[in-house]
Order: C-alpha cells, then structure tokens, then sequence
C-alpha cells in the first residue's frame, strides 16, 4: 500500500479498541440503530464466518439463526455504528472463510470450541 495513503487512512480511522477475533469465534456485536430521531443500540449474537480487508477496511460476516433461517449480516470494523464487540466463545476451524456453514443445519453446523490451558495459580 502506498506510505501516504495509509497515513492519511490512519490519521482519518483511529485505532479500535475492539478484541481480537476470527472465522469461527461466536460474538456479539453491538450495534448503533438510529429510529426518526431516537437511538438504540441493538446486539447480534452469532458465528463469524469471514474476516476480510486490513486497516480501516476491515470487514467481517457475522452468521446467526433467527427462527429457522439464517441470517449473516456484514460489519465494518472501524464503523462509527459498532459501539462494541464481545468474544463468547473461540472456536476451533481449520479455514478461513466458513461458507459451507450456509448448507449446514442444526448439530451439523455447531463449531467445536477452543480449550484454553488453565495454568494453576499456586
């Protein structure tokens, strides 16, 4: 990337305070809805099925099921309208992008999660 372009792209999105994920995590994200003249904030709780683009373009899919259909919804990392994003669970993939998740329906489409070593505190 050109040197000038990624100061100007850094100077305009400042660095998010967002914690690190990717393909197969289940998160929750916090969104920001404006209604006429009122705002909320809305959460989206599912699986993370892409994570593409660097710097202020980074984006990522997020895929739930919401009575029986599925939904995926894409998020731009540095949006003003993502108020915040919570980890619930780390899952274990093997790929990067997870799109064979939209064929798959109930026990077949959950994620193994990642166990973290607890290290004993003595």
């Amino acid at each position: 990337m050109n040197p000038k372009l990624k100061a100007v792209e850094d100077a305009m999105y400042p660095e998010n305070k967002h914690p690190e994920f990717g393909p197969g995590d289940n998160i929750t994200v916090s969104y920001k809805i404006t209604e006429g003249n009122k705002e909320r904030i809305q959460e989206f709780r599912g699986d993370v099925i892409q994570v593409r683009g660097s710097g202020a373009t980074k984006c990522f899919t997020v895929r739930k099921i919401s009575n029986g259909v599925g939904v995926e919804r894409v998020f731009p990392l540095s949006s003003p309208f993502v108020d915040g994003i919570a980890v619930n669970k780390v899952g274990r993939v093997r790929r990067a992008k997870l799109f064979y998740q939209r064929n798959r329906k109930g026990k077949a489409s959950r994620i193994q999660e990642k166990r973290q070593l607890e290290t004993a505190a003595s």
